[in-house]
């Protein structure tokens, strides 16, 4: 087990003991928690997988039009 020193801005130590709480999780606990909940569910694409996007070249196409579309205010992101 490693231990980590952090510096965050009181604003968030709010947040994150507050959440701890509301979880009944001490503060170090739930900064684990939080940190692997977010690792796990973010997606990654391997290599092959984006080959095979870049090599689709109507999706390419769309994508592209539509980043276009967006950067002119022709839809609202949310």
């Amino acid at each position: 087990m490693k231990t980590i020193t952090m510096r965050v801005d009181d604003s968030i130590y709010e947040m994150i003991k507050k959440a701890a709480h509301g979880q009944r999780r001490n503060l170090s606990n739930f900064i684990e928690y939080a940190t692997l909940q977010y690792l796990t569910s973010s997606q990654y694409v391997g290599d092959e997988e984006m080959r095979e996007i870049l090599n689709d070249k109507d999706l390419v196409e769309s994508l592209k039009k539509g980043k276009l579309e967006a950067e002119a205010g022709e839809y609202t992101l949310v």
